[in-house]
């Protein structure tokens, strides 16, 4: 079971991803096919509902251009 604190980081994390697409301007379908992730699976991380695996955020920073630890500084911008 997931506590309410990480709840609350997996809503950040899914925020930042979000804002990060809509900064490069792309479509859930964009970065799906980007970064070969269903599109529902990154609806379902936008709205912080999946804890991801590093792979997964290897395969959202291919697909958004930008390095893994722009994806992980969630925290320091929320």
């Amino acid at each position: 079971m997931i506590s309410k604190k990480d709840t609350v980081l997996l809503q950040k994390f899914g925020a930042h991803i979000r804002r990060l697409r809509e900064d490069k301007g792309l479509s859930l379908r964009e970065l799906s096919y980007a970064c070969n992730i269903d599109n529902s699976k990154i609806s379902k991380i936008e709205q912080g509902r999946i804890n991801v695996t590093v792979l997964t955020v290897l395969d959202l920073s291919a697909g958004l251009e930008l390095p893994p630890a722009e994806l992980m500084s969630f925290q320091k911008k929320v």
